[in-house]
């Protein structure tokens, strides 16, 4: 649906965006991460029209984004992390506004802005001024602005920045709703958000694409050997240099230490399993065996290792 091929984009000859290149299927919702500085607003102009690479493509639908702009953008909703609502106009007003912009008159118009309230959740608001409905309704209202005239591709950029929890809570149920039947890049510096909504990761530092993958299969890649929490009542020390010398040990870590436990990351060779040979460690070094743990890496730890020294604004 989306095709991205080596944008590059730079600001007072710095590279801001380098050699970014990304397909996407039909249908489906895509996280796009990244610490600040890392490209992602510029990314989100870029695929949203508002500003052109320096080189590169954008293809929306196989529609050439650069070279057919007007074509590309009738395939393409977008709604910004603060949504340009006019604040005098009724929801209703501002959506049947936004209906006309895309060529809909008439019945057609009436029914489109019938059709995104209802999906949007929009009908206890729809005669108020914008001016006075909660940050959650505008929020909605920006969205169904957004989704007017049925896009094939939705580009969402902080959805649910500045709602309360339960505002979060039923805009991720929205964004996953809609995601059933069209492509959505949804960006968001919100891990839990990422593992909530979305189907595939896209993670960006300095400018480049540093994952392009399913959650899956990102956890996997780096969950290829196994991980244990180890948590020791015991000497430190005498822990510490034990578990060292255990067979099939790639590497351990020190992760706290206190007077009453002592708390140790064990990474395995691969195809290994330590399980057996910590227990006889314990029972040998005199050590009581507090807990013991699958430490998985999760996808904090993926976003932080990939993400380690990027630029910060």
């Amino acid at each position: 649906m989306l095709k991205v091929s080596h944008l590059y984009k730079s600001y007072s000859g710095r590279a801001v965006i380098n050699d970014l290149d990304f397909e996407t299927g039909k249908g489906g919702i895509y996280g796009l991460l990244g610490p600040n500085g890392a490209g992602k607003s510029t990314t989100m102009n870029m695929l949203s029209g508002y500003l052109r690479p320096d080189a590169g493509d954008i293809e929306i639908g196989g529609v050439s984004l650069l070279k057919n702009p007007l074509k590309a953008r009738k395939l393409l909703g977008y709604l910004p992390e603060q949504p340009p609502l006019y604040q005098d106009m009724t929801v209703n007003e501002y959506l049947g506004y936004t209906a006309e912009l895309k060529g809909l008159r008439g019945a057609d118009k009436k029914n489109e802005v019938e059709r995104v309230s209802a999906l949007a959740g929009l009908e206890p608001v729809r005669d108020r001024l914008i001016r006075h409905i909660s940050k959650g309704y505008k929020q909605r209202t920006g969205l169904a602005g957004a989704i007017c005239s049925d896009p094939e591709l939705l580009i969402l950029d902080e959805p649910t920045s500045g709602l309360d929890p339960k505002q979060i809570v039923e805009m991720r149920g929205l964004i996953k709703k809609l995601g059933e039947k069209r492509t959505i890049i949804l960006s968001t510096h919100i891990l839990s958000e990422v593992s909530a909504v979305c189907d595939h990761v896209l993670i960006l530092c300095g400018g480049c694409l540093m994952a392009d993958s399913t959650q899956e299969k990102l956890l996997d890649e780096y969950n290829d050997r196994q991980r244990l929490k180890l948590v020791l009542k015991g000497n430190a020390t005498a822990a510490e240099k034990d578990a060292s010398k255990l067979k099939g040990l790639e590497s351990i870590r020190m992760i706290r230490e206190d007077e009453s436990s002592t708390v140790l990351e064990l990474i395995a060779a691969p195809g290994e399993d330590l399980r057996e040979a910590v227990a006889k460690m314990c029972t040998s070094g005199g050590f009581t065996l507090l807990e013991l743990a699958d430490n998985r890496v999760s996808l904090e730890d993926v976003y932080l290792r990939l993400t380690q020294g990027g630029s910060e604004e």
